[in-house]
């Protein structure tokens, strides 16, 4: 009995599987030439209201195809072909002639596509010159998904494929039915910052994507920001896939800004991305504020530590369609697993936590972050970790691009603060004192007027500038904290994203977290873990900002041993806030 199933089913697989689908699938036949495909051709010509051909799992010459070519020529109503892995063992050189054949017969035919799936074959550039005329025809332009995964595409053929969609999408809008692809998947291409960019830029035109799919291309921080970017613009999202790229702290921060604006995304998978610490931080931000629908969420293989790792599990806490969250083969140790798990058992989320069975183990206190990104250089100079200067620093070519790519959101960020043209207020961020503070008298508003939301490195290094000069003597005290809480009104004002850069940048400047590349540490002092206590107990200060600030502290206490009596009050001030109702 059990054969006998077999048969039919193996039966079924080779014919009409109904649908109008004609199935070759997976029969590994040699098609060299005209006569090894006259029984496939045969059926392709008998087959009436032909809609689908299964091509996958054989391997078709350049004579084979040709045939097949003619046979389809009169199928106008085909609208699927499943032609992946359909050139094993050809040479390279062959594919392109291949394919322009077929596309040929389909443009001739006057077919309308809906899915083209060209997936796990091997022809480079050239194979998607030998697809670039059907993808620019009436052909496509109903195409909805188009599948490339594992072609070898490279830099050149992203961007023969993002001029060619281009094209497509000119062409359709002029005859009044633009252009809509829905799901676009390009895994293993090795597309790199320059294909993903010029496939971003067609990606923002079309704004029909639901699904995207390009793990593991060789992607950086610049093409990650694109790619942000283009996202914006496509508000049906329901998966992205970016696993086994390369974020950093830059590219994910663009990428959280980009999420921001979207409301429909159900699965984010951005595994093996090195999305770090402060980048899982600002996505947990977004959870926090928006993706309602989200179902699934991978930051695995990211080098995420425990206090991160907490701040994204207490996220998923209003999350009503969570399904699942893996956070396995990062940085969080023995305790550091225990702790999450806990924290998903007390949210009754514990059974969607996928396992941590790869765990790293606590990253060493010297390990170097950046070691895995040579392009992640970090735009502070030589001179950043002097706590004491207060000139600006420049802007490098990374930082524009990101900035152009959507990382700093026009909406959303007032602009950007002019250096201080007061000398007074120029010296007092040269050289912080007491005295100077004092000086300023209603000047002291001018010292608000330099935190730049956009730059939450400069924000916090003005805050703590400030709060370094903290005493007990009533004047002082009155004027620092009056400062501290209109410079923070302003910092904490902005969307969840903004205040959470902000601070996780503190966090980072105050050695609580572990930045990327040349994060500097300032020296701290205990005034300034003072001024926080105050802060925290105030209004603008929320009982998100005090989690986040409270989950830090509570695993990296050691780090402000040196000010322990100001470290107790502030993580007892934190505690009540967070502890407080709504």
């Amino acid at each position: 009995m059990a054969d006998d199933i077999a048969q039919l089913a193996d039966a079924l697989s080779k014919t009409h599987v109904g649908d109008g689908e004609l199935s070759y699938k997976g029969r590994g036949l040699k098609l060299d030439n005209a006569e090894s495909v006259e029984e496939l051709v045969h059926e392709i010509e008998q087959y009436q209201g032909l809609r689908a051909l299964r091509l996958e799992g054989n391997t078709v010459g350049v004579e084979a195809a040709q045939a097949i070519a003619k046979a389809l020529k009169s199928k106008d109503q085909l609208q699927r072909c499943h032609w992946s892995d359909m050139f094993t063992g050809r040479l390279r050189s062959e594919i392109p002639t291949a394919l322009r054949s077929l596309g040929s017969a389909l443009m001739s035919a006057g077919a309308r596509l809906t899915e083209l799936d060209l997936s796990d074959n091997a022809f480079g550039p050239d194979g998607v010159k030998g697809i670039e005329q059907l993808l620019k025809s009436p052909s496509c332009h109903s195409l909805r998904e188009l599948r490339l995964n594992n072609c070898g595409m490279g830099i050149g053929g992203g961007k023969i494929l993002a001029a060619a969609l281009i094209e497509s999408h000119k062409q359709s809008s002029a005859l009044g039915a633009p252009l809509k692809l829905r799901v676009f998947i390009a895994g293993r291409n090795r597309l790199e910052n320059e294909g993903a960019t010029a496939l971003a830029q067609a990606f923002q035109l079309l704004g029909s994507l639901e699904e995207v799919h390009m793990p593991q291309n060789g992607i950086n921080h610049a093409g990650v920001a694109a790619l942000a970017s283009a996202m914006r613009h496509n508000p049906e999202l329901r998966v992205l896939n970016l696993n086994d790229n390369t974020f950093t702290k830059r590219g994910a921060l663009a990428m959280a800004q980009a999420l921001r604006h979207l409301r429909n995304v159900q699965v984010i998978n951005f595994g093996d991305c090195l999305v770090r610490s402060e980048g899982a931080v600002a996505l947990a931000a977004v959870l926090r504020e928006g993706l309602p629908i989200l179902k699934e969420l991978n930051l695995s293989f990211g080098e995420i530590t425990e206090a991160a790792a907490l701040v994204v599990a207490q996220t998923v806490m209003d999350k009503p369609h969570m399904e699942k969250v893996d956070l396995n083969g990062n940085c969080l140790g023995e305790e550091g697993c225990e702790a999450l798990r806990e924290a998903m058992e007390n949210m009754d989320k514990g059974d969607m936590l996928a396992s941590l069975s790869d765990d790293e183990g606590e990253p060493d206190d010297d390990d170097d972050e950046d070691d895995d990104d040579d392009d992640d250089e970090e735009e502070e100079d030589e001179d950043a970790d002097d706590y004491n200067n207060g000139e600006e620093e420049n802007e490098d070519e990374d930082d524009k691009a990101m900035k152009e790519n959507g990382v700093t959101s026009k909406d959303s960020s007032p602009a950007k603060p002019q250096s201080p043209h007061n000398p007074e207020v120029l010296s007092f961020l040269s050289c912080p004192s007491a005295e100077k503070l004092l000086q300023l008298g209603e000047k002291r508003t001018s010292l608000e007027q330099q935190v730049d939301l956009s730059d939450p490195d400069k924000a916090a290094d003005v805050l703590l500038k400030i709060s370094s000069v903290y005493s007990e003597e009533p004047e002082t005290k009155t004027a620092v904290l009056e400062t501290i809480d209109s410079v923070l009104k302003k910092l904490l004002s902005g969307s969840a994203l903004q205040s959470c850069c902000f601070l996780s940048t503190l966090l980072v400047l105050m050695g609580l977290l572990k930045g990327e590349g040349k994060a500097r540490k300032v020296p701290l002092v205990p005034g300034q873990l003072l001024c926080l206590e105050h802060a925290v107990q105030q209004d603008y200060f929320t009982q998100d900002h005090a989690a986040l600030l409270h989950t830090f502290l509570s695993r990296n206490g050691e780090a402000l041993k040196s000010c322990s009596s100001a470290r107790e009050r502030l993580s007892s001030a934190l505690q009540k806030r967070c502890d407080a109702k709504y």
